[in-house]
């Protein structure tokens, strides 16, 4: 056990709370969190379907509320104003200040806002935490219609949430095609024909330019940047998100997008940490990004920090990339790397079921054969099969071999591997070689 000292926590999001169980598991540590947003940990990604009646808030908690006081994890819900690092001192809204040894920043993120008129008018909100989750539920009670702003993550789900209450949804996309940025045409185009397919009016190629209110400064309306006006009540904007920060601009940490940390997750401030979404990371591990606003990589960098915390200095280290998502009725999964266009020296192959719902994309090294990355779409594989063949460097002839492994429920779906593998030999030669393994190896047209 580690000598006692007070651990303060801001944010009970799944990064802060993933650190405290962890030093509670290492150390005797005092520990305490502080949240304004709920008493206590929920699961995020399971607000919408709060929204949609398909559970009660209370079920998107994974821990009994006795949990907290057994495990000794003390909680304060307040919102923190200011933080004087010289003396270790929290100053809590309309509450008495906190003393700390140690202190972890996991503030999450807010939904972004670019200065759209209108933009603060009643019947406008992001959706990202319980206090947007409360507002939307009171402002679409009894609306006919909404506009959504931005063609994100975020921005479907909400699209899903409406629809689930008959609420017609206009739903504003500024690119050529749904998340086109990320995914690459086809799975792009298989999104933009499910929204359709959902009656949900989906607008390529056009933004919000200003939105129109009443004289009691309730939304009536917006403007698109065609000049088009569509009646609504209601407006969703979600165009991202950004790390919770600006309450700490001028505090003396090392701020950009978001607090600045190194591979151990150290701000400049000794004794200072800052994890999960709200965390920029100084030198990123290869091939991710400065700023990871993902469920799991916050889990990642709780278990790290409490590591370092108590005693065993451990770098970041998240691994291959991984995420998920639903569509409507298309799940989404994604390992290693996948971009909308190949990168110099890679190949790749892509099938797709006749009814245009499923898909498997795999990225591989055009002159090795080695996997790099694959999307999945309308299918669920076993995400530790896929991250270990990315890991391990297995060639596409062994993946498509024992494809069958990576299939997470094969006793509930009809299995594609058949189609996939006849697929991939009409346009990959086939060729048998030692221990009965098949070798795929790619034809070389003159």
């Amino acid at each position: 056990m580690q000598e006692q000292k007070h651990v303060v926590i801001i944010g009970n999001g799944v990064a802060g709370i993933t650190a405290a169980r962890h030093i509670r598991k290492k150390s005797n540590c005092e520990i305490t969190i502080i949240s304004g947003e709920t008493d206590y940990f929920f699961s995020r990604t399971a607000l919408m379907y709060v929204y949609m009646g398909h559970m009660e808030f209370e079920h998107t908690q994974p821990y009994e509320n006795w949990f907290w006081v057994k495990n000794k994890i003390n909680l304060i819900k307040g919102w923190v104003k200011s933080i004087d690092f010289e003396s270790k001192k929290l100053t809590i809204k309309d509450q008495a200040s906190v003393v700390y040894d140690t202190l972890i920043i996991a503030t999450g993120s807010i939904s972004n806002k670019f200065g759209w008129p209108g933009q603060e008018a009643v019947g406008v909100s992001g959706l990202y935490s319980k206090q947007d989750l409360d507002y939307i539920s009171e402002q679409t009670r009894s609306i006919k219609r909404a506009v959504i702003v931005g063609g994100g993550l975020i921005g479907i789900e909400l699209a899903e949430m409406l629809h689930s209450r008959k609420i017609q949804v206009t739903f504003l996309v500024r690119e050529t095609s749904f998340w086109n940025l990320v995914l690459p045409k086809e799975e792009s185009e298989m999104i933009n024909q499910e929204i359709r397919d959902h009656q949900i009016d989906l607008r390529l190629e056009t933004e919000l330019k200003n939105i129109i209110t009443d004289t009691n400064n309730c939304v009536t309306g917006i403007v698109t940047n065609k000049g088009e006006e569509i009646d609504c009540q209601f407006v969703g904007l979600t165009v991202g998100v950004s790390p919770n920060v600006k309450w700490l601009e001028d505090s003396g940490l090392v701020i950009r997008k978001g607090v600045c940390v190194n591979e151990f997750l150290e701000t400049n401030i000794p004794d200072v940490y800052a994890i999960g979404d709200c965390a920029e990371h100084q030198n990123p591990p290869a091939g991710r990004r400065p700023v990871e606003q993902v469920w799991y990589t916050g889990r990642m960098m709780g278990e790290t920090v409490a590591r370092t915390i108590t005693g065993d200095k451990t770098a970041y280290s998240p691994g291959i990339w991984f995420n998920s998502a639903k569509f409507f009725n298309i799940e989404y999964q994604t390992y290693g790397q996948v971009k909308p266009q190949l990168e110099t020296g890679q190949e790749q192959f892509l099938w797709q079921s006749e009814d245009s719902k499923k898909s498997l994309r795999i990225v591989f090294n055009e002159k090795y054969m080695t996997v790099v990355g694959v999307n999945v779409m309308g299918m669920r594989m076993r995400h530790e099969v896929w991250d270990g063949w990315i890991a391990n460097g297995c060639k596409m002839n062994f993946v498509l071999a024992n494809l069958e492994q990576a299939n997470f429920d094969p006793e509930f779906y009809k299995t594609h591997e058949y189609s996939i593998r006849e697929k991939f030999n009409q346009e990959f030669d086939y060729m048998p070689i030692e221990n009965g393994k098949p070798s795929l190896i790619k034809r070389f047209f003159a």
